[in-house]
């Protein structure tokens, strides 16, 4: 049994094999009792006070941000903007950076497996430029080849936005190798660490990222806390995305100027006891170490690799190697609408997703409609997968008859 399971009261509290991280992690103890503490004990807008609770308040969220900066090895705190999750943080440089430095023609490259909050803002933003939107395509075992790669970053493309972790096949893209290509043809780079950085160590300054984003809500911090990392000098050049509170320096009767990074993108009451979570969250992982993570994961992901191909009635969407790839399943039970499975799972205790992930574009390049995923945490259990495995073969005999 996992005994990291025992941090976890949502389990204490609920007979479930929960198979969803993917779309939201559980919260650990220490989360929840650093939430309850601000409320109890430092609660006060931040930076609007003198007086000793806001000034503490204050220096909660600003020990955060530098939680995070170290979490990610960025160069400074200044490079980390908050958020409410990685879809804002994709849109923020979308509108400012994307809609003030394209040009007609110019080409943003995404690749087909990205989730929709990192295509549609490009899909915008290419329209407003006339440029032009581009996609890195599929092979045969669910990756983005080298030779993808080098037909489709090539001179004329200014922007490459790329996902570490595919939320649907768990493919890991080699994104160190795609900005090296990106910036030796003048592209900026945005890299999308929803699905990675609760899994794996991340350095943006050995990836060389322009930008970075990810959720809190994936890496057992609360919802609505998300993040934005982006090197000090794009931050500088780039316009304010939303405006107001904390964001001004001065207003004027005709004009305003602008407070400095990352102040400049954090306008009106922010969500501090977000920040703080996501704080008591990163420790928690530090404490825990990703090389124990990944340990954890590897075990279960073999595990589960195992079991769910060897059901001749399943269908599995995700690289055959497993050092390619998280611990994420997408799979169907031939026959059995994605929905079905997942309701029947429920009634057996069994949580997982069901639909298209946000990743239409996927769906029909593989051409299919939906999936099942399954999707595996530092908390689950081998006991969770055999739980899993039984289920779908139930589901299966229920529904044998009209197959």
């Amino acid at each position: 049994m996992n005994n990291i399971r025992n941090d976890f009261p949502i389990f204490k509290n609920n007979d479930i094999a929960y198979l969803d991280s993917g779309a939201t992690s559980q919260k650990p103890q220490v989360v929840i009792d650093s939430i309850k503490k601000f409320y109890e004990y430092d609660n006060a807008n931040i930076h609007r006070g003198a007086y000793e609770l806001s000034i503490r308040s204050t220096m909660l969220y600003n020990e955060a941000r530098d939680t995070v900066a170290k979490f990610i090895n960025a160069a400074n705190s200044n490079e980390i903007v908050f958020t409410r999750n990685a879809s804002e943080s994709i849109n923020l440089v979308a509108k400012t950076f994307g809609e003030d430095n394209l040009e007609e023609n110019d080409k943003v490259v995404v690749s087909i497996m990205e989730h929709h909050s990192n295509i549609v803002p490009w899909q915008i933003a290419t329209k407003k430029a006339n440029a032009k939107l581009e996609y890195l395509y599929l092979n045969n075992n669910y990756e983005i080849d080298e030779k993808e790669i080098d037909s489709k970053i090539l001179p004329g493309v200014k922007i490459v936005a790329i996902t570490q972790v595919s939320n649907v096949l768990g493919t890991i893209n080699p994104v160190k190798e795609i900005i090296k290509k990106a910036h030796k043809v003048g592209a900026k780079v945005l890299v999308d660490a929803s699905q990675s950085a609760p899994h794996f160590k991340i350095d943006v300054r050995d990836l060389d990222a322009d930008f970075l984003v990810f959720s809190g809500h994936k890496m057992l911090a609360p919802l609505g806390i998300g993040v934005l990392y982006a090197k000090k000098e794009l931050l500088n050049n780039m316009k304010p995305f939303l405006t107001g509170g904390d964001m001004i320096e001065y207003v004027y009767e005709q004009d305003a100027t602008y407070a400095e990074v990352p102040t400049k993108f954090e306008a009106g009451t922010q969500n501090v006891e977000g920040a703080i979570g996501l704080k008591a969250a990163i420790d928690y992982i530090n404490e825990i170490g990703f090389e124990k993570i990944e340990e954890i994961e590897k075990e279960l992901s073999e595990y589960m690799d195992v079991k769910l191909r060897e059901l001749d009635f399943v269908e599995v969407y995700s690289p055959k190697e497993l050092d390619k790839h998280i611990g994420v399943f997408s799979f169907n039970i031939k026959g059995i609408h994605p929905h079905d499975v997942a309701s029947v799972l429920d009634t057996k205790g069994v949580c997982v997703r069901s639909g298209n992930h946000c990743a239409q574009p996927l769906m029909t390049y593989l051409g299919i409609d939906s999936t099942c995923r399954a999707s595996l945490y530092l908390y689950n259990t081998k006991e969770d997968i055999d739980r899993f495995i039984e289920a779908l073969k139930d589901t299966r005999k229920m529904f044998e008859k009209w197959l």
